[in-house]
């Protein structure tokens, strides 16, 4: 399945039904009074997250979405049927944007999760609902209410616990590969990675999920390589891993490249957890990654853990300090949620202050 993480689509609900003038006509009834029926509501436009899903590639084919109307009101009081809701299946942690991609509409982070992008027209009143005690032969009925139109931009950002950031060929997919039963295509140069991989990861009777972006480039924040639309898959994880090539020519200047790139990319992506995996010391002595080691720490606080995609070297070890690092950050955002519904229950019961009265 190819992947695709944005597209633009045009999405149109369902007009009203027209309300039907009608009067009842029947033998040795001389005065039948109204029965013209309502017409039926149109159909709305909603959007579900679902699981299973992971890219938004079904939205390359059909771009054009538009619900049915309302069907007319009817004599004899037939009230006409509603118009077809569309449902648009798209996968967990889509964002919607209006037409100029700059206004997020709604933000899709749990399988279930709907929202109501347009909604039907109402169905037109037959002239039975106008009747009264005073006026007992209406002909006033109404026309449906109008459909509504729309172009929107879906987003798709990951939903991962880890991200995997670092330079082409720095042995990102590699690691990937070793750590979970993912298959991304491995190459001895830069860009293998053209697309973003998911991985499931099980360690210690825990699994967790990582997610592999194609390598950054300087620049990348401004959109240099698709870098920004790459970096969005990585806001939503609660910690990073920094994979740096050990033979590569400068260690140092790798990191700051990419840490350059996030800071200047925001979203908070520079102050998440993170750790740095100094890979590929198969190919190097213990006294040079010792040494490659040392350096790293003189320029940041970060773990530092060498490791080897290839032998499997230090990658046990990786996967259960990003375990500990997940599961600090998800407890500390499930107690943020938590005191953010306490205090709005707080709010809630709070006794409405006594009116003023004068002395």
């Amino acid at each position: 399945m190819k992947f695709l993480d944005q597209c633009k689509t045009y999405i149109k609900s369902g007009a009203g039904g027209v309300g039907c003038l009608s009067f009842r006509r029947e033998k040795c009834v001389e005065f039948g009074g109204p029965d013209g029926g309502s017409g039926g509501r149109g159909g709305h436009i909603i959007i579900e997250a679902i699981e299973g899903l992971n890219t938004l590639i079904d939205f390359r084919y059909k771009q054009h979405f538009k619900a049915s109307r309302g069907m007319h009101g009817m004599g004899q009081n037939r009230t006409g049927a509603k118009g077809d809701d569309i449902i648009m299946t798209v996968p967990v942690g889509t964002q919607i944007f209006d037409e100029n991609n700059d206004v997020m509409l709604a933000d899709l982070t749990e399988a279930g999760q709907t929202v109501l992008m347009l909604e039907g027209g109402r169905g037109g009143r037959g002239n039975t609902s106008f009747k009264t005690s005073v006026n007992q032969a209406p002909r006033q009925t109404t026309q449906g209410g109008p459909a509504e139109e729309m172009w929107i931009w879906m987003q798709l950002k990951l939903m991962a616990d880890t991200g995997l950031v670092g330079l082409p060929n720095a042995g990102k997919s590699t690691f990937l590969s070793a750590a979970s039963r993912a298959k991304p295509k491995i190459a001895d140069y830069p860009f293998t990675t053209l697309k973003p991989q998911l991985g499931v990861v099980y360690v210690d009777q825990k699994e967790f999920v990582i997610a592999d972006i194609p390598g950054l480039i300087e620049g990348a924040h401004e959109g240099l390589g698709l870098g920004d639309r790459f970096l969005g898959h990585i806001e939503r994880c609660a910690t990073i891993l920094h994979v740096i090539d050990a033979t590569g020519e400068d260690v140092v200047e790798a990191y700051k490249t990419i840490r350059h790139e996030l800071k200047e990319y925001g979203e908070g992506l520079a102050d998440k957890q993170e750790i740095i995996a100094l890979n590929k010391i198969d190919a190097l002595d213990d006294d040079l990654v010792n040494m490659l080691t040392e350096e790293l720490k003189a320029v940041t606080s970060a773990s530092i853990m060498p490791i080897s995609g290839v032998t499997g070297a230090g990658v046990n070890e990786m996967l259960r300090a990003l375990l500990a690092n997940v599961e600090k950050v998800r407890r500390s955002e499930q107690k943020q949620i938590q005191q953010e519904d306490l205090e709005l229950e707080e709010g809630q019961n709070e006794p409405a202050s006594e009116p003023w009265s004068p002395i």
